[in-house]
């Protein structure tokens, strides 16, 4: 037990990284778009270049399922800091834009072969605490990363935070060589193609996939436009998007802390059923909440506690659907998250031209679909598969 939390202490180390790196685009999506010379829509096509290349991670993840954990966890962490250092050198839009592909390929790499290694060497019952120690990265990399991104981009340049973030990924990279504790393989790992079809044959895995679909989709569409919300409404700056993304993490750091103290009790699919549901009223409240800078925060605080209490109560199921390809389907999940990701990300502009309110409706239609296969999931696996 004291390995496993040896390992789950420096996985929210490695995941913390590269969450950093894909979330501190978003706070500061205004400040990045005038250093590189384009405007709101053309940084919107290089985010959803990014959130599509998250559909890389399945052609890559069985061979994590055959060649073990360390070398998923090497592959990620090497894309991961090349892409990095690609931001904090590279001239240009066009580098950017690649760079936000290699980070994006190499995170998407990088968490089903953290999330397969704990699922093999941690029981269902208690798994749902585990996975979700893991994910307070994700908060973590908003409630302390990207206001340290803010205080260096404010301090030495746009640039500075990149280049931190490849040093960081290259520490993690000597580290799993150096010490990482080997590769645990599935009893009876499959081909490439035998994983596919065990993913695209399983009902259960296709209606938890369409869950995440709808969810990140409608979770992308607030992502995009919050920042510039919060910008046009009260005129924050650099150091105030900071605070906002600070404020949003926190919420998050709730959200993953409830799911640690209450999945494994309440019952996954449960669990699912009360964040979802409390997130699609949320992203309705939010129009509401924008009549001052205080209820903003407020209103953007509820809405990513209930998507994260979502998303992080949707692993440990996912988790135990396919366990001889574990991986694969954990990249599945991964990358359905990605594309939702890319296309809120491509309408999400579109909407804000009609007003944050067009936002906020499609957010919660697009979780009231997501529900819709979510009972469909609990049809299929009861609580829990």
């Amino acid at each position: 037990m004291r390995r496993i939390r040896s390992q789950i202490a420096f996985f929210v180390a490695v995941r913390a990284a590269s969450n950093t790196a894909y979330r501190m685009v978003y706070p500061f999506l205004p400040v990045l778009a005038r250093a590189l010379g384009v405007d709101l829509a053309t940084m919107s096509l290089a985010l959803s270049a990014r959130s599509a290349s998250g559909a890389l991670g399945p052609l890559i993840a069985p061979l994590t399922d055959r060649r073990g954990r360390r070398f998923g966890l090497t592959l990620g962490l090497g894309l991961f800091a090349s892409g990095a250092f690609l931001a904090a050198a590279g001239p240009g839009f066009a580098a950017f834009a690649i760079a936000l592909v290699l980070m994006t390929v190499g995170k998407y790499v990088i968490d089903p072969a953290i999330l397969a290694h704990l699922s093999d060497n941690v029981p269902y019952d208690r798994r749902g605490r585990a996975l979700a120690l893991t994910e307070l990265s994700w908060s973590l990399a908003f409630f302390a990363g990207v206001p340290a991104a803010g205080f260096l981009i404010g301090r030495f340049g746009w640039r500075s935070p990149f280049l931190v973030l490849a040093l960081l990924g290259l520490a993690g990279l000597v580290s799993v060589r150096a010490v990482f504790w080997g590769g645990a393989r599935t009893a009876a790992a499959a081909g490439h193609r035998e994983s596919y079809l065990a993913v695209l044959r399983s009902p259960a895995a296709l209606a938890g996939i369409a869950v995440i679909l709808g969810v990140s989709m409608s979770n992308e569409l607030v992502n995009l436009v919050f920042g510039v919300w919060l910008e046009d409404s009260f005129g924050l700056k650099i150091a105030a998007l900071g605070a906002a993304a600070a404020i949003v993490g926190a919420a998050e750091f709730g959200g993953e802390s409830l799911v640690v103290a209450t999945v494994d009790r309440l019952g996954k699919i449960r669990a699912l059923m009360i964040g979802l549901a409390g997130s699609g009223a949320a992203a309705l409240v939010l129009p509401l909440a924008g009549r001052s800078r205080l209820t903003a925060f407020a209103g953007l605080a509820l809405f990513y506690l209930a998507f994260e209490y979502t998303v992080v109560s949707m692993l440990p199921v996912m988790s135990e659907i396919l366990p001889q390809a574990r991986a694969t389907l954990l990249a599945f999940y991964a990358a359905s998250f990605s594309l939702g990701r890319a296309a809120g990300s491509l309408l999400s502009p579109v909407l804000y031209g009609l007003g944050f309110t067009a936002v906020a409706v499609a957010a919660a239609a697009l979780d009231a679909v997501a529900f819709l296969f979510l009972l469909r999931l609990r049809r299929l696996t009861g609580d829990g598969p």
